[in-house]
């Protein structure tokens, strides 16, 4: 089963999403524009030029940092913010009226933002970006969080139930791309059936590969 309502309110005029391609935070914002059928604009930021720090983007975000999008003047900040933003805003679906299931939400929300972004992304950013660190903390974060993950999706098809909901957008790229940090899934049958369901979603819009990948 798959989403399919959609709000009547479709923005005025495209989104810009402002990103950098090799960023799995960016990639979940680009992933939903898709599957929402949102109309947008990409604006590519070159992080090793420094664009993000520089005093016009820093208006939009004084983390400086990528995603941010325009959606008409409303600027936000923040991967999840705006799958939260765009969801309550054009495709209500993707973030269920239930309290219980919205919570759900939230505690995929803070995974995404802990173990993903300390373990698997972290792992990738070693190899990508040839970023100094010691990989063995990450490594070690990213086998609990596969751990549980794997558990949880053994039990239903997605991470909050039979049908996708942002959870599965915040969780989706990191995990995708972890072969990137040298990590590999094959342990993890239920995960890799789950990732496969989401790549077999309507509008599916992959990341691409890493150059060293």
């Amino acid at each position: 089963m798959t989403n399919t309502q959609t709000n009547p309110l479709k923005p005025s005029r495209p989104i810009v999403l402002y990103g950098f391609k090799l960023s799995g935070h960016c990639h979940r914002v680009e992933l939903f524009l898709n599957l929402a059928q949102l109309p947008y604009r990409y604006v590519d930021v070159n992080l090793r030029n420094g664009d993000h720090k520089r005093p016009d983007f820093l208006e939009m975000n004084r983390f400086g940092q990528v995603p941010v999008i325009d959606d008409s003047g409303v600027i936000l900040a923040d991967s999840n913010a705006i799958l939260v933003y765009l969801a309550g805003r054009y495709a209500s679906e993707w973030q269920p009226k239930d309290e219980l299931q919205r919570a759900h939400i939230q505690r995929w929300f803070s995974a995404a933002a802990g173990l993903l972004a300390s373990g698997p992304a972290r792992a990738r950013a070693i190899i990508v970006f040839r970023r100094q660190d010691d990989p063995r903390e990450a490594l070690e974060r990213t086998a609990q969080l596969l751990a549980v993950m794997d558990k949880e999706l053994e039990r239903s098809p997605f991470l909050v139930g039979d049908t996708p909901t942002l959870a599965d957008i915040s969780m989706y790229s990191y995990t995708a791309k972890a072969h990137e940090g040298k990590i590999s899934l094959s342990d993890y049958p239920h995960i890799q059936a789950w990732l496969s369901r989401v790549e077999a979603l309507p509008h599916f819009f992959p990341m691409p590969n890493a150059p060293t990948a």
